[in-house]
């Protein structure tokens, strides 16, 4: 059987470290707020390029919380519009309408698999007051578009780096190019390190990134009951706190980030060069550095059937995601709202097994059900 995702194999690459982490918490008596999230944060804010990180509970309170801040600070007010692509998981959508804002859908480009930079501005209206990018699969969704229009338009820029920690945007001038981290493009960005992703915890964690000192001090009041002091509350806030032994795992596994993305990034090449199947199609292949390959899609009309097949060849696959944020029963207001890219997408897409655990011999295998498939 080949595994979509061998977290016990992922774990074992680096089990004595691990291991001697978990130990440390264990013998210091100390599980949270002490030395390894200090760490943890301090290092994965310069990883990712950013003055500051919060770390939190879980991505979807990263997210929440970076809304729920501007909204303390006064930038954003409840029955504002924050435009966010409509092909994404679930969290994204939840976490505006959970701080009473709108979100609005825009189309994917389809080569791209990422919001549309060409129907942004179209959307904008005068209650919009933020855009909000996801970086889904693990490519990068920032554009340089993008920029200019957040700019123009007066709106902040939050990046949903959930799925790919460790991914760049290639910046390119007349005098040099440079590559930015995915979670240091916008204005903040929120993290998750559930441990199915690249950067993953034991248990859920995540972390807000920013370079905004006032909008970092609200987050971790917000995250922390809304208390900047014991005992005095400023803010109506939430109990979303990293576990020390987590964060003494992530800081373990951070080491290990580029080198275990740049084998997802090997694998990937291989899936790339080989794949071939008239009924399968693969998403425009983008640079390595604008691709940390936390899922390989791919596409097909038949998608049930492949993804049966392959079960029984004996390759584990999964679907992200079977149905699009407007089609779900919890927001039934846009149950009817005609989104036909991103249905493409929810009703075709099948991810194929790629960590970086899995050996070249695995990927071969799977290459050769899905070019049998018939």
């Amino acid at each position: 059987m080949i595994k979509f995702l061998d977290l016990q194999a992922i774990t074992q690459m680096h089990g004595e470290e691990i291991k001697a982490a978990v130990n440390r918490v264990i013998d210091s008596g100390w599980f949270l707020q002490g030395s390894e999230n200090q760490n943890f944060e301090s290092h994965y804010a310069q990883y990712i390029g950013c003055q500051h990180c919060v770390a939190v509970a879980n991505g979807l309170d990263a997210l929440r919380l970076i809304l729920r801040a501007y909204k303390e600070i006064g930038i954003l007010r409840e029955g504002d519009e924050v435009i966010v692509p409509a092909n994404t998981y679930i969290a994204t959508i939840l976490a505006i309408t959970d701080n009473n804002l709108v979100p609005v859908l825009v189309e994917p480009d389809i080569e791209t698999l990422q919001i549309d930079d060409t129907l942004i501005e179209q959307a904008i209206t005068p209650r919009t007051r933020a855009v909000m990018i996801v970086h889904l699969y693990g490519r990068c969704a920032y554009t340089e578009r993008i920029a200019d229009i957040c700019q123009r338009h007066h709106l902040r820029l939050i990046e949903d780096n959930a799925q790919a920690s460790g991914c760049n945007h290639s910046q390119f001038s007349i005098l040099n190019s440079q590559f930015v981290r995915t979670g240091s493009l916008g204005d903040a960005a929120a993290h998750s390190f559930y441990p199915g992703k690249n950067l993953g915890a034991l248990g859920d964690a995540g972390a807000v990134t920013t370079d905004d000192a006032e909008l970092a001090s609200v987050v971790r009041a917000l995250a922390n009951y809304g208390s900047q002091q014991k005992y005095v509350f400023r803010y109506q806030g939430i109990n979303s706190r990293m576990a020390e032994t987590d964060a003494a795992v992530l800081d373990v596994k951070l080491r290990y980030l580029d080198e275990d993305n740049r084998r997802r990034q090997q694998l990937a090449a291989y899936y790339y060069d080989n794949i071939r199947h008239p009924l399968v199609h693969l998403p425009r292949r983008v640079a390595d550095e604008e691709n940390v390959c936390h899922l390989f899609p791919v596409f097909c009309e038949r998608r049930d059937e492949l993804q049966a097949w392959l079960a029984e060849q004996g390759i584990q696959t999964l679907i992200h995601y079977p149905i699009p944020p407007h089609q779900q029963a919890c927001y039934p207001d846009w149950n009817t709202r005609s989104l036909p890219v991103t249905e493409h997408i929810h009703a075709c897409e099948l991810s194929l097994p790629i960590h970086q655990a899995l050996s070249m011999d695995e990927a071969r295998e799977v290459v050769r059900a899905v070019n049998a498939f018939r």
